[in-house]
């Protein structure tokens, strides 16, 4: 990187600043901060969700994937998060959104407490946040690693580069600033990518190799196989369940998005303009990423640096510095938004369980509060993101496929199917039953049963297994105990039906029923 490309990337950290400024003026209470006080247009949440799935993640780990295996990185990543998404925009989305409108909660874990009862809020709030405590620590770890190959910093100053400007704009500016960051965001990615993929056509053109013809060099021998290594069909399939709940609130800070519009409507629009984001755009990433083996030689045995070096021997000053801001872009994009979530569960469902005092904060102490826990969860993150490549967390890509996915089923299954009126008899029994056995299929399959199978338990049956386990049990319990009372039907009734009157709540299922409810109840 020269002067050029050092103007680009401080302009850029310049302007996200100026935005959480500007969105400063916005947030007057802990609704605006956390769900932007149900008032943002349908594209610009959509496009916030869009963004705030990505991270600079793609860009190392998943480009060693591109790398090594070719298209199966879109395949298994992006496609089923964008099958998942239109599932979910007539699924949960115009549920998620109801959450705020007709429950007028803050957080998306704020309705599990009446939905089943305060220990699996506690228990669902508790193991959320201290996974994306490592999700987020690996997606500075990823920025920094990019960050030291263009600029020569340390892990650990790249780490506190990114962390500190995200923090000023999403402390200060809130959801708002969070979606208005993503948006502008949004744009540089599109011309950071649009950028790299005509540098890499006009590459090939000198090297006589065609668009299409590529696919036949030796060096991409295989490439064009959708399934191939680790990621065959049962990574796949897991990979859809698991994105189903992820990306539609399971991890929250995409139901956050959903929360923020102004309708049910709106919210299911915002989502299906999300899916179409996410089947077409990154094909525009990855084509670079797939044609790297015939320009680029990776010196890390997983080829996660492929694309930076690309990006260094391809693109002009100016351009270039426009990439390192693209990169710079999805994970502040991600990470800004997972600490608006957190600060919500933490200040709204954990905070006044801990404290009588925090059960009687107003606008203004609860305004504090929600941008205090913000800066302790980022620089949470940070100190976890300086030890990614250590023994116990070991590579970035692991953390992310192995450790969000493995254990982010078990936490989303209560939250999700809560909502839906086919598991309705489910309760906090099986709940707590689905969670924690989840979490314990994890360890078991990833630790004590992996060190006893020859060459390791596969990574599809690491990522599967727990999201099995926990939901067969939250069916099979909800099933065999019951536990739909007069109350919890009540809230699913809110959440199920449209407009502002009055709802009918079904009676409480005898044990036996058909699980899913009356033959002509909708979903």
């Amino acid at each position: 990187m020269n002067g050029l490309d050092w103007a680009v990337l401080i302009g850029y950290f310049g302007v996200m600043v100026a935005i959480g400024l500007w969105s400063h003026k916005r947030v007057d209470d802990v609704s605006d901060f956390f769900t932007a006080g149900g008032k943002m247009p349908w594209w610009l949440s959509g496009i916030s969700h869009h963004m705030s799935g990505y991270s600079a993640v793609m860009f190392t780990g998943y480009a060693g994937i591109a790398y090594t295996y070719g298209v199966t990185s879109f395949i298994t990543w992006s496609f089923p998060i964008a099958l998942g998404i239109a599932i979910g925009s007539k699924l949960f989305a115009p549920r998620v959104n109801r959450l705020r409108s007709r429950l007028h909660v803050a957080s998306p874990l704020e309705y599990l407490k009446n939905r089943y009862n305060l220990p699996t809020q506690q228990a669902l709030a508790w193991s959320g946040m201290l996974l994306k405590i490592v999700d987020v620590g690996a997606k500075w770890a990823a920025i920094a690693t990019l960050l030291s190959v263009f600029t020569g910093v340390t892990l650990n100053q790249g780490i506190l580069i990114t962390g500190a400007i995200t923090a000023v704009y999403c402390t200060i500016g809130g959801l708002w600033a969070d979606a208005l960051t993503e948006l502008g965001q949004f744009v540089i990615q599109l011309l950071a990518g649009i950028s790299m993929f005509v540098a890499v056509v006009a590459k090939l053109n000198d090297k006589h190799i065609g668009f299409f013809g590529a696919w036949d060099e030796s060096a991409l021998h295989g490439h064009g196989k959708p399934l191939v290594g680790p990621y065959g069909t049962v990574f796949l399939l897991a990979f859809l369940f698991i994105k189903l709940f992820e990306y539609n609130g399971g991890m929250l800070n995409q139901a956050q998005r959903y929360m923020a519009t102004g309708s049910a409507r709106e919210a299911e629009r915002s989502a299906r303009l999300s899916a179409i984001l996410w089947l077409v755009w990154p094909v525009v990433l990855f084509f670079p990423m797939w044609m790297a083996p015939l320009l680029v030689h990776a010196k890390k045995p997983d080829g996660s640096d492929s694309y930076a070096l690309m990006t260094e021997q391809l693109l002009p000053h100016g351009l270039l510095g426009l990439v390192v801001v693209g990169f710079f872009s999805h994970t502040m994009a991600m990470c800004s938004s997972d600490a608006n979530a957190i600060a919500a569960v933490f200040t709204r469902d954990v905070a006044p369980v801990l404290s009588q005092r925090a059960r009687g904060w107003g606008d203004r102490s609860g305004l504090i509060a929600a941008r205090v826990t913000t800066v302790v969860f980022l620089g949470l993150s940070m100190a976890v993101a300086t030890q990614v490549n250590s023994p116990a967390f070991k590579d970035i890509i692991t953390v992310v496929i192995k450790w969000v996915a493995g254990l982010m089923g078990p936490i989303a299954i209560p939250m999700m199917l809560g909502l839906l009126r086919p598991f309705r008899r489910s309760g906090p029994t099986a709940a707590l039953t689905s969670w924690a056995a989840g979490l314990l299929a994890f360890w078991l399959v990833n630790y004590p049963i992996s060190w006893n199978v020859d060459g390791g338990v596969p990574l599809q049956y690491q990522v599967s297994i727990p999201l099995a386990v926990s939901l067969v049990l939250y069916i099979l319990i909800g099933y065999l105990k019951p536990e739909d009372t007069p109350e919890r039907l009540a809230i699913i009734e809110q959440v199920n039906t449209d407009g502002d009157g009055a709802t009918a709540v079904p009676a409480p299922a005898a044990a036996g029923d058909n699980i899913a409810g009356a033959p002509n109840q909708p979903l």
